[in-house]
């Protein structure tokens, strides 16, 4: 693979890449971006690089229109019309502010339009070119989509950590710290639009959009986040009782925020209700962009996270709960964790004896993200250096299995595999109760939809090795991503996705975990790293 080699300062990075991406797409993946105001079409002529070795091609038209002919022979080049196949070296002429933020990696697919528009009426009548963002409010990541609203075109996507992780990685203990101090209550509330804001104004540093025309902001998010960003009955979701029912948990007049966001002042801000205490709005949008109620039955909707949410379709109810997955679906849930980025070991595979991995970008790794966590305690079990029930081989150091030495060793603990066995079986549990309470078995199932950025690249084969998933053909699997963010946005954009988002309720069979009689014997059977066949 080659090397993008970039000099910045007295700093230097080397990238590796793929040659199907433009240099700006290619730095746009890094801490190193670049500055840029045309959403990468060659009109701005921002993204300014110098070629100090390497060919980087003729240059393009735009190149010609917006560079002066001095330049050019200076070897100074767009980096959004720079489509490099070999190494390279370059300097940033032209580097963007520093950011969190990062483009959203799974574009593809998450933007794909459906369904008729909504009307564009009421919108404010000084805004000539009106935009629409969708917003995922997640425990561990927030996530945006920007639309122009004429005609839906999608125009960019950001993800960045949520702020409120420094209260603690799960919704509970930031339920806790909030009901215990009304201004640790105010401060998360006040980190959360603070983040909306940041993200918007990077898509205008880096866009070159004027956030000012956001005519409308469409949120969804589970119910305590969206608890704790109104500021309203966080406290209530403490209570076991009120986790099966509706929680009035949104603001009371959402559309005051638009000044703070820095979005047009009489911009339309709809934040989605969630369906009940631990079951929000992102579990209902992900089933609105799946359509999982317009099959026949058989269909399976599970979106994992730090709060996992299950969803079940037998042809006639939705039966939907929650379950505790913990931290260990996301980077911050294990000792050797890293986000699904450049330097994230994301495959995992035994080759003639020895363990071999893949890293995103081809980087120097820095961690596991969730695919490779699934991966390597696979082939753990699979090597017999992990049992079905978790315990390391006694060949294993007591420090855990070393994946890979270097700049970071990247270890697995036992305390890891604990921590992924119980996030694993609350899923599992949740889907037998489920199945359960539908009457009908794994077998039944036709399709199963993963949601999350943690689905992004889960080897099919090895989650049903340890039991992730239950067991189908792997065609009938599809690996979905942030499914919660793509129903926002068609819930921004369609007419169609609004009307099957309220016939949702009048289907959806709430059932709470914690109330089933035989949770605890299911919750056991679950821990075990066994494949998933039949609900019991």
């Amino acid at each position: 693979m080659p090397t993008l080699t970039v000099r910045l300062q007295k700093e230097e990075h080397r990238i590796p890449f793929s040659a199907d991406r433009s240099l700006r797409d290619i730095l746009d993946a890094t801490d190193v971006r670049v500055r840029s105001g045309c959403r990468g079409v060659g009109t701005c002529g921002l993204c300014r690089v110098l070629i100090e070795a390497g060919n980087a091609g003729a240059p393009t038209v735009n190149e010609q229109l917006m560079l002066g002919f001095d330049e050019l022979e200076q070897g100074i080049r767009l980096a959004c019309q720079v489509m490099p196949k070999q190494d390279l070296a370059i300097e940033l002429l032209a580097p963007a502010p520093k950011s969190h933020w990062r483009n959203l990696p799974d574009r593809a697919g998450q933007h794909e339009r459906r369904g008729s528009f909504l009307p564009i009426e009421g919108l404010p009548g000084n805004v000539t070119n009106p935009y629409g963002v969708a917003v995922d409010l997640g425990t561990t990541h927030i996530s945006l989509s920007l639309y122009e609203l004429t005609g839906g075109r999608w125009l960019a996507g950001r993800y960045g950590l949520n702020p409120q992780m420094r209260f603690g990685s799960d919704v509970m203990t930031r339920l806790v710290a909030a009901s215990d101090s009304p201004d640790h209550a105010r401060e998360m509330s006040r980190q959360l639009i603070d983040s909306i804001r940041e993200g918007l104004f990077d898509f205008a540093v880096k866009e070159g959009i004027d956030i000012g025309n956001v005519a409308r902001l469409a949120l969804v998010g589970n119910t305590a986040m969206l608890a704790l960003l109104s500021g309203r009955n966080y406290g209530l979701l403490l209570q076991p009782k009120q986790w099966m029912t509706f929680l009035d948990c949104l603001p009371e007049n959402p559309d005051a925020w638009g000044a703070s966001l820095g979005i047009h002042p009489q911009a339309r801000i709809e934040v989605i209700p969630p369906l009940a205490g631990f079951v929000g709005s992102d579990l209902l949008a992900g089933v609105v962009t799946t359509r999982l109620t317009e099959e026949e039955g058989g269909g399976l909707f599970i979106d994992f996270g730090t709060n996992s949410e299950i969803a079940l379709w037998d042809g006639r109810d939705l039966w939907v709960t929650s379950a505790a997955g913990g931290p260990a679906f996301e980077e911050s849930g294990i000792s050797c964790g890293a986000p699904a980025e450049p330097g994230a070991i994301y495959r995992v595979g035994i080759r003639d004896g020895s363990f071999v991995f893949d890293v995103i970008a081809d980087s120097e790794p820095r961690g596991l993200c969730g695919s490779g966590l699934v991966d390597l305690i696979a082939c753990l079990v699979r090597s017999g250096l992990l049992s079905r029930m978790g315990h390391f081989a006694l060949s294993v150091p007591g420090e855990g299995f070393a994946l890979a030495r270097g700049e970071r060793d990247i270890i697995l603990t036992k305390r890891d595999v604990d921590m992924f066995q119980r996030a694993k079986a609350a899923i599992g549990t949740g889907i037998q109760v489920l199945l359960a309470k539908a009457g009908i078995g794994c077998e039944d199932l036709r399709r199963i939809c993963v949601g999350g950025f943690f689905g992004r690249f889960l080897d099919i084969a090895n989650a049903h090795e340890i039991g992730l998933l239950p067991v189908l053909p792997p065609d009938n699997i599809e690996l979905c991503g942030n499914t919660a963010l793509a129903g926002c946005a068609e819930l921004l954009l369609s007419g169609a996705a609004v009307e099957r988002l309220r016939n949702l309720g009048e289907r959806a069979r709430l059932i709470n975990l914690s109330s089933c009689p035989d949770f605890d014997e299911l919750f056991l059977k679950n821990l075990y790293l066994l494949p998933m066949r039949e609900s019991e």
